[in-house]
């Protein structure tokens, strides 16, 4: 199992690399997958359990908190307090990326700035994590956005949630759509059963059920498995 493990990682980390990393680099979240610390553990580890998003693609949005002694990472605060309301308010230890330095600080003592110009992640206002107010104050100044807490920060996301969760909705939607198209056109039939996105993006490239399919293509793909 562990080797199985150790193959699904490999083939994950060539993915990102083909994925169109040069033009995903130019994404101010994205790190390249050897820079993103993965906390989470499993086949999709390196998928958002909550939408399916590549990890290292949003790194610098990434949150992270542990569910009945498991640690669960998302591509953002978006998907975090979604996946938290749906446990009824179970997660602790919830950790933020740094945008700095590219760790995991506890989210409660870091600093957010929010609606910067910097794009954020599954929402219309970016959030972005910071150790110290200094840090901080610098985005804030180079790039715009109001200095807040997480407990405020968190407050504004839990208030726009169903708001944003109605427009990912519809995009995702569509994503399923164009994944139902390219999944009858070219991938392999399969039975298999899939509780995510982040689980059907596993299989389809442990699997190679479509073949080398990669981006935006695997992701439509992985929506529609994951809703079949």
């Amino acid at each position: 199992m562990k080797r199985v493990g150790i193959i699904v990682l490999m083939l994950l980390s060539l993915v990102y690399a083909k994925d169109g990393e040069k033009k995903h680099m130019k994404m101010f979240q994205s790190v390249p997958i050897n820079q993103a610390v993965i906390l989470q553990d499993g086949k999709a580890k390196m998928f958002c359990p909550n939408c399916g998003m590549t990890l290292p693609m949003f790194y610098k949005t990434n949150h992270a908190g542990k569910l009945d002694g498991h640690e669960k990472q998302y591509c953002s605060i978006h998907c975090l307090v979604e996946d938290n309301l749906k446990n009824h308010n179970k997660l602790k230890d919830i950790k933020v990326v740094d945008t700095n330095t590219l760790k995991f600080i506890d989210a409660k003592n870091a600093i957010y700035v929010v609606g910067s110009k910097k794009k954020g992640t599954m929402s219309m206002k970016s959030k972005y994590a910071f150790s110290n107010m200094a840090d901080a104050k610098r985005f804030s100044h180079r790039f715009g956005g109001k200095i807040m807490t997480f407990d405020e920060m968190y407050k504004i996301v839990s208030k726009s949630l169903n708001k944003e969760i109605k427009m990912i909705s519809k995009k995702q939607d569509m994503m399923a759509k164009k994944g139902k198209m390219i999944y009858n056109k070219i991938c392999k039939k399969t039975n298999q059963y899939f509780t995510t996105t982040a689980t059907a993006k596993a299989f389809i490239i442990s699997s190679k059920l479509c073949g080398n399919l990669k981006g935006k293509k695997l992701q439509a793909v992985g929506i529609y498995l994951g809703r079949k």
